[in-house]
């Protein structure tokens, strides 16, 4: 649909694909496992965003990933991490992690916690170069730093300190207070932008969108957007 001239494609929060495991209990924006639909393979170089919550003392064993760029973002809670290169820690909210797994990279992702649920969002963005050697970074951002204002986490060239990805993809978080209106112009020409919701309610271009709504805007230049309550918002820029 067109607001402003602005062409929107959206993806309400109860509209999401929905796997519940017992242990795990995720929300697909796009297709994902025994979730298919022909209308939601992605947007763009964006493939996957699952809205995982996996309760304590579980996660998922060890599995292989290869040619896809895997970004995972606390949202509650602790994420411990173990792979293939090496690689063995706990990332928490405040931190993004991202894994480029090139020719192949096997993981595991578990609750840290014995008590605690673990929330979290794992993004898949498809890669710009095939077979690269596999890599790992995580870093942590001083949430103070985006209130109001967006912070770019991940970018092609760890601009602003922010994680490297294999794409020409840039995601950025804002934390906004109520009534605050901000404006993101794109990075890039020919990319588009995909608008998620974590918390809260907000308008784009005049379009109303709530906690864990989905917005893809395939061809803009800038887009405005309004917090109707205090709200934080990821917004992830991907070749369209």
């Amino acid at each position: 649909m067109g607001i402003k001239g602005v062409t929107m494609i959206t993806h309400l929060s109860e509209t999401r694909g929905l796997a519940d495991h017992g242990w795990l209990k995720s929300r697909h924006t796009f297709s994902f496992a025994n979730y298919y639909n022909p209308e939601r393979m992605g947007f763009g170089a964006l493939r996957v965003i699952n809205d995982d919550s996996v309760d304590a003392g579980q996660g998922f064993g060890t599995h292989p990933h290869r040619d896809m760029e895997i970004i995972s973002i606390p949202l509650e809670g602790v994420l411990g991490h173990k792979d293939s290169e090496g690689n063995n820690g706990l990332i928490k909210k405040g931190e993004v992690q991202i894994m480029s797994a090139g020719t192949g990279i096997a993981h595991s992702e578990m609750n840290a916690s014995t008590t605690d649920a673990v929330k979290f969002l794992q993004i898949w963005v498809l890669p710009k170069k095939l077979g690269i050697k596999p890599r790992y970074e995580q870093k942590s951002f001083d949430e103070k730093e985006r209130k109001n204002k967006l912070v770019t986490v991940v970018s092609p060239d760890g601009r602003d300190g922010s994680v490297t990805i294999n794409q020409d993809a840039f995601f950025s978080l804002t934390d906004l207070d109520a009534g605050k209106v901000i404006s993101y112009g794109r990075k890039l020409a020919g990319n588009g932008v995909y608008v998620f919701v974590l918390k809260g309610e907000i308008e784009i271009e005049g379009k109303p969108f709530s906690a864990r709504d989905g917005v893809g805007i395939p061809d803009f230049e800038s887009i405005k957007i309004e917090a109707k309550t205090a709200a934080e918002i990821l917004l992830m820029e991907v070749p369209a």
